[in-house]
């Protein structure tokens, strides 16, 4: 921050103009954070409770959320479908993952399934996921303390 001297009377004036632009580069980084942790919650989701929770041992490298609503209905990118449509989204995550050199069998789907949906349709989503190679499946559910951590499998 530069400061003038605004004529003979002594007074300073400060240039503001660095202050305020990082400020606004912050507003817009938070912003940024905010959109992408959005992503990973539903409203229509409620997890269930669980005290065989555990936090993962690393973190997931690629992974693809998907709700799972109390009425069956699927929800992946803000999309609401039935499980049997999610053909198109999984072949477009699919294709995502092979134009960056990835393999699709690396990828983890993280299902959140809402406490009260049918162990039937939870079934029937991961079988629909295995059709597009998908072989990593993490269930989250809520633990003793509330916090929400990952039941996983293969």
């Amino acid at each position: 921050m530069r400061l003038r001297r605004k004529g003979d009377g002594g007074v300073f004036e400060a240039d503001l103009t660095p202050m305020i632009d990082m400020t606004f580069q912050l507003i817009a980084f938070f912003m940024v954070i905010i959109n992408f942790a959005q992503t990973e919650q539903n409203d229509k989701v409620k997890l269930p409770d669980s005290s065989l929770v555990k936090a993962p041992d690393k973190p997931f490298e690629h992974q693809v959320i998907v709700h799972l609503t109390q009425d069956g209905r699927a929800i992946v990118s803000g999309q609401m479908m039935f499980i049997d449509g999610m053909g198109i989204i999984l072949g477009r995550e699919a294709r995502a993952l092979e134009i960056t050199q990835n393999r699709v069998s690396d990828a983890t789907i993280v299902v959140r399934a809402h406490k009260w949906a049918r162990a039937g349709d939870v079934q029937r989503l991961i079988k629909k996921c295995q059709e597009y190679g998908f072989e990593k499946f993490a269930l989250r559910a809520e633990g003793r303390q509330g916090i929400p951590k990952y039941i996983s499998g293969r």
